[in-house]
């Protein structure tokens, strides 16, 4: 579902500068980075690239979901850690994204962080963005 404009509580403004060959910086100052391809692309890997930036947002925002989600179970998310690995790859189109989200949640039983990974998914802006757009895989 989508919000209205009127509901938009915050807005990131980022602009890039060549592609995936240059500059990507924010409004505010807070980022300003160099992009260049990764090597297993071509390109020379001296900077970071869309989806590193793609992976820490949703690494990142998924974490934030689960600890709502854990707030609302009463479990202990004490140690836990969220990582993305975004792949991309040719596809029919021309390039496409695959995303794994691997949740590590050392002070609850393994069914238990199970459906709280499962539950964080149906909450998670980036995984509400992102569906049937791509293949998200939990683990």
């Amino acid at each position: 579902m989508s919000i209205q404009q009127s509901d938009v509580l915050y807005t990131a403004v980022a602009t890039a500068e060549n592609g995936r060959d240059g500059r990507v910086a924010t409004d505010d100052g807070k980022l300003d980075l160099v992009v260049s391809p990764p090597k297993e692309m071509g390109g020379s890997g001296t900077g970071t690239n869309p989806e590193q930036l793609f992976a820490a947002g949703y690494s990142a925002c998924f974490q934030g979901a689960l600890g709502v989600v854990a707030r609302q179970e009463k479990a202990d998310l004490s140690g836990s850690t969220v990582t993305a690995k975004v792949g991309i790859g040719k596809n029919s189109d021309g390039f496409g994204l695959v995303v794994e989200i691997s949740a590590h949640i050392p002070a609850i039983d393994a069914e238990t962080a199970r459906a709280l990974i499962e539950k964080a998914h149906q909450v998670c802006p980036y995984s509400k963005a992102t569906s049937g757009n791509i293949t998200v895989t939990l683990v």
